[in-house]
């Protein structure tokens, strides 16, 4: 038995020993490994999200939800994050959450990275970790945010091969890991509309994104509360390879030195929104990121920054321009959010996305 993660000789021959593994296996070993043995995000690291963009989102982020406790009766909940990178999103939030008077009456982080962990605690002290969310408290409502947690998750990828759908599968190969056809027939995994699609289409599905958000739904619909899911993707069905690996603010090859690079796949939205059609929750329309900010006042918070810090006007406009221009992270990301019933409709999110 090792004494924690493998090591990255250790992975590939795990990997390798396998014969053969699914991309989703292969994916969430490689991810396993990679964030329990870094801090990735920064200059010094390996990407950047919004929270660390600027404190404008997490900001927007609070504001959101200080307007839908208040419309919901000022209730005592719990805020909950999922994979909440280094607590950046949450500090922004609940100061912004605190001058509405918002103040949850626990920080619960669902965490599973040791060197993420201690930087969350650094900022947030009092907050409470959690390995998933099955383990999250029950006895108030819920307000859950996930930014950029379901494209980490791991997806099973399909191509259509001159002998019909076949799950890819990882193999290592001379010196390099390949993803190759599998044996089986797979046609049941994919959605009616894309099976008559062309020889070499891949499509992806992500079991374990869907299981997660089911069960965060159904805790809403229990306990009361809501939950808003920001990240890149699309609203499907839809066919085409968007699994990718970024190391170094770079793209690179997503089978090479397995745990070494962040892997993620564009996320789809309307397979997140059937997973959450519980009774009891409700689902709401899917509206870009750029839109969702803008509607909620990241225009005016910018003009508020830049009038007490006129040397940083610059930098803060490029900063929203980052997280809203259409051509930056404005349209690649959407927003979704599930409400608990009898809790309000919430701001921001009205007009759905093509």
């Amino acid at each position: 038995m090792r004494d924690g993660p493998p090591t990255p000789e250790q992975l590939i021959g795990d990997i390798a020993a396998a014969r053969a593994t699914t991309v989703a296996d292969y994916m969430a070993a490689a991810n396993s490994h990679y964030y329990a043995t870094r801090d990735p995000l920064g200059a010094a690291g390996d990407f950047t999200t919004a929270p660390e963009i600027s404190q404008m989102f997490g900001e927007m982020v609070g504001v959101w939800i200080a307007d839908l406790w208040a419309r919901a009766g000022s209730p005592m909940f719990r805020y909950v994050e999922l994979g909440p990178g280094r607590g950046t999103l949450a500090a922004d939030s609940l100061r912004a959450m605190a001058r509405f008077g918002c103040i949850p009456a626990g920080i619960e982080l669902v965490e599973t990275s040791p060197t993420l962990r201690a930087a969350q605690l650094a900022r947030l002290p009092a907050a409470t970790h959690h390995d998933e969310v099955d383990a999250l408290p029950d006895d108030l409502p819920l307000l859950i945010v996930a930014n950029e947690f379901f494209d980490a998750l791991p997806v099973h990828q399909y191509i259509r091969t001159m002998d019909g759908w076949r799950e890819r599968m990882v193999e290592r190969r001379g010196d390099v890991f390949a993803a190759v056809p599998g044996d089986a027939d797979a046609a049941a995994a994919i959605p009616e509309m894309l099976r008559s699609k062309d020889v070499g289409t891949i499509v992806e599905t992500a079991p374990v994104a869907a299981a997660i958000m089911q069960r965060c739904a159904f805790r809403m619909a229990r306990q009361g509360g809501a939950m808003l899911a920001i990240d890149y993707g699309y609203v499907g069905p839809a066919a085409g390879d968007t699994l990718q690996a970024v190391k170094a603010h770079r793209f690179a090859d997503p089978f090479a030195d397995p745990g070494e690079a962040d892997l993620t796949a564009h996320v789809d939205f309307a397979a997140l929104a059937a997973a959450a059609a519980v009774p009891g929750a409700h689902i709401g329309p899917v509206a870009t990121q750029g839109d969702w900010l803008r509607r909620l006042g990241i225009d005016a918070r910018l003009a508020s920054l830049a009038a007490a810090a006129p040397t940083r006007a610059a930098e803060l406009q490029g900063q929203r321009d980052r997280l809203v221009d259409p051509q930056a992270m404005g349209d690649l990301f959407k927003v979704m959010a599930i409400c608990a019933a009898g809790w309000p409709p919430p701001a921001g999110l009205s007009g759905d996305v093509a």
